[in-house]
């Protein structure tokens, strides 16, 4: 708890001279229905919301996704996650970012799954329909893992907490087909010799009004080394309504 405290603060610090100075605040919230495969098979409900702040030289953002399911009549789904990241702008291309997330899923290997790094990125491309940028660096990773039995005769390990040096990259993609059809893919990578978790996020999104959107997602998370009795793999395909806020 107190390297999750000190985690916020560093971030939290970081992100002071962005917010004391004038910039764009803008942000969506979103509510979502959706289906899943691999460690849960069912469908769940949820809620998301994203803010940034800009400024010539910052850009600071936070992100916080709730998903909640049930089946016939017992729970099914019970996941929080937050994330918060501040950019530096280095030059027209280069930037240095600071993440900090938490993650919470019951129906998961783990209690819980925080993560603390820093590096640099790269915007490969920009000014256009399509943006992408490349980033990437070192950190530090804490999983509380859950209780599990293992082997024969059965042998019960107590829940845990994994502490392990890591690396994170991530890949983001845009593409504006038009003034209301967007296309987005989101790549991300943390590695670390325990296990390396790999995301994809794939995102098409309709505009209805000036604030309303649709949106359609399909995700993909992979842990290379899961836990005994998890699937490696879990999918959740989602529709969603957006409504965009500030800018």
């Amino acid at each position: 708890m107190k390297v999750i405290l000190a985690a916020i603060t560093t971030v939290s610090y970081l992100a002071l001279p962005a917010i004391a100075e004038e910039g764009t605040w803008k942000g969506e919230g979103s509510f979502s229905a959706g289906l899943n495969t691999g460690n849960t098979e069912t469908s769940d409900l949820g809620i998301g919301l994203k803010i940034s702040h800009e400024t010539q030289a910052w850009r600071n953002g936070v992100e916080f996704i709730a998903d909640y399911g049930t089946k016939n009549g017992s729970q099914t789904k019970n996941r929080l996650f937050f994330a918060g990241q501040s950019d530096r702008t280095l030059n027209d291309r280069l930037f240095g970012f600071a993440r900090l997330s938490h993650e919470i899923d019951e129906f998961s290997a783990f209690d819980s799954r925080s993560f603390l790094g820093g590096g640099l990125g790269w915007q490969v491309l920009e000014g256009g329909a399509a943006t992408w940028s490349l980033e990437g660096g070192p950190g530090v990773k804490f999983d509380r893992l859950k209780a599990s039995t293992t082997g024969v005769p059965p042998e019960t390990v107590p829940a845990n907490w994994e502490e392990s040096f890591s690396f994170i990259a991530a890949s983001k993609f845009g593409y504006t087909f038009n003034d209301a059809v967007k296309f987005g893919n989101n790549t991300n990578l943390l590695y670390a010799d325990t296990s390396t978790q790999i995301g994809n996020k794939t995102t098409l999104t309709a505009l209805l009004t000036k604030s309303l959107s649709a949106r359609f997602s399909f995700e993909v998370r992979h842990d290379t080394n899961p836990q005994p009795r998890f699937e490696a793999t879990d999918t959740a395909t989602r529709f969603s309504i957006v409504y965009a806020f500030g800018g």
